[in-house]
């Protein structure tokens, strides 16, 4: 199979009136990854090139594919008349002479490259055809697939079946494997005589049967063929791919203290004996590594965090912050675009953006950096050993140096030498009996 050359061709119709959306179908997101990445990257890991298939206007859908996946030929099929009609679209591409043709679509986004390979390997026994199947406890309204003597024979719609037909539980996944010196044959030989006038991909089963062409049936599980028209299949979608997501990591030597609570990006990397507690949520761009602990309920994205750190709980990792090993951010902290380096603590309640907290610094409860100023973003660097008192701010562009000593509840806006002590508060005034004077006058006004 891995000597077979395979194209791809993906159908991504650019509508999005049935999600009730302005954004087309194709580019509603599962686990941050528009569905039609999610097949594309399922086709590249197949091996092979990618054709995808876009309605006319699809702008959106064509501007998304020049970012999700760069190397793909990009072709528009200008009137909708079928779905045979849409893979002829790619013409050009299928016209190039590959072994293999893959027929995807851009609405299903939970297929396994294992079942692809599955699906092509029929090919290489000799057979012009590979349908995969399902099967179904309540097969109303699949296309079944109808099999005598182990080969495939036809693809029925359900309002077209016999009566004996209608009990087939093996029902049309809609995915397609096609011998690529045949492809061009079998779909120029697709009708258009049916109720819609439309060229109907499954048509090709019946042609190549005619030809004296073999066509086999793959079977894989149900949600390998889920479609996505309305919201509620894409959370069903999205519930599947957290399922599969959550029993790999746990295999891989992730610890998922409640699995059904963790919610994981597309592209989340996690290294093994990590700890996660309940509640926690990746966004795309995360990188952990071994041995972490991740408390519950901390929200992470575009981040990284070494081996031995400790994030959380009710923490919040925006994109840039970078926790060197051994390191922490507790509890009601965020950190965005921050190095926190080896050993550093940040431990409640803080706010450091675009900055550096050197190796072993300790940062106090309550501290901001205060990086913004209305129009630009200003960095504040804090070095090796430092000391932050609690419930401080302080002023970027800055810089505390190695070992020095913010004093707590001060307003730090020039830098501080390295082993220095700064104090930038008011110097405290206590007036004697004077909380009991200010009581009764109060307590006389109010009598008023």
């Amino acid at each position: 199979m891995t000597n077979r050359s395979c194209l791809a061709v993906i159908l991504a119709a650019g509508e999005g009136t049935r999600m009730k959306s302005t954004l087309p179908k194709v580019l509603h997101a599962i686990a941050g990854l528009p569905m039609v990445g999610h097949v594309a990257s399922a086709a590249k890991a197949a091996g092979g090139d990618i054709a995808l298939v876009v309605g006319h206007g699809a702008d959106a859908v064509r501007t998304a594919a020049a970012k999700l996946i760069p190397d793909a030929s990009v072709f528009v099929q200008a009137e909708r008349l079928g779905t045979a009609h849409a893979v002829l679209a790619a013409r050009e591409a299928l016209a190039r002479g590959y072994d293999d043709v893959l027929v995807m679509f851009g609405d299903t986004p939970l297929v396994e490259t294992e079942v692809l390979a599955r699906l092509r390997a029929p090919l290489a026994q000799g057979a012009a055809v590979s349908v995969m199947g399902f099967r179904a406890a309540d097969p109303t309204g699949y296309g079944r697939l109808i099999v005598e003597d182990g080969e495939l024979v036809a693809i029925r719609e359900h309002r077209d079946c016999s009566e004996a037909e209608r009990r087939i539980d093996l029902c049309n996944g809609g995915l397609m494997a096609i011998d690529g010196r045949k492809a061009l044959q079998l779909l120029d030989a697709v009708g258009n005589q049916n109720a819609k006038g439309e060229y109907y991909l499954t048509d090709i089963v019946e042609i190549a049967r005619r030809d004296r062409l073999r066509a086999t049936v793959t079977e894989a599980a149900f949600e390998n063929a889920l479609g996505i028209n309305n919201r509620a299949e894409l959370a069903e979608a999205e519930a599947i791919w957290q399922q599969r997501r959550r029993k790999a990591m746990m295999l891989a030597g992730v610890t998922l203290v409640a699995p059904e609570t963790v919610h994981f990006a597309h592209d989340t990397e996690i290294g093994p004996d990590t700890i996660i507690e309940p509640n926690v949520f990746f966004g795309p761009g995360v990188k952990v590594g071994a041995d972490v602990t991740i408390h519950g309920f901390s929200h992470i994205e575009g981040a990284k965090v070494a081996p031995r750190a400790e994030v959380g709980p009710f923490a919040r990792l925006r994109p840039g912050a970078d926790l060197h090993e051994k390191s922490k951010v507790g509890n009601f902290c965020e950190v965005k675009k921050a190095v926190i380096e080896e050993g550093a603590k940040i431990n409640h309640l803080t706010y450091i953006g675009d900055a550096r907290v050197g190796a072993c610094a300790n940062v106090g409860a309550g501290t901001i950096t205060c990086n913004y100023d209305g129009y630009g973003k200003f960095f504040t660097d804090i070095g090796a050993n430092a000391f932050i008192g609690s419930n401080s701010a302080l002023v970027a562009p800055l810089t505390i140096g190695d070992g020095a000593y913010v004093a707590s509840g001060s307003v730090i806006t020039d830098d501080v030498p390295a082993d220095g002590l700064a104090i930038g508060r008011a110097r405290q005034v206590t007036k004697p009996e004077r909380a009991r004077i200010l009581r009764a006058m109060r307590a006389a006004a109010a009598k008023k």
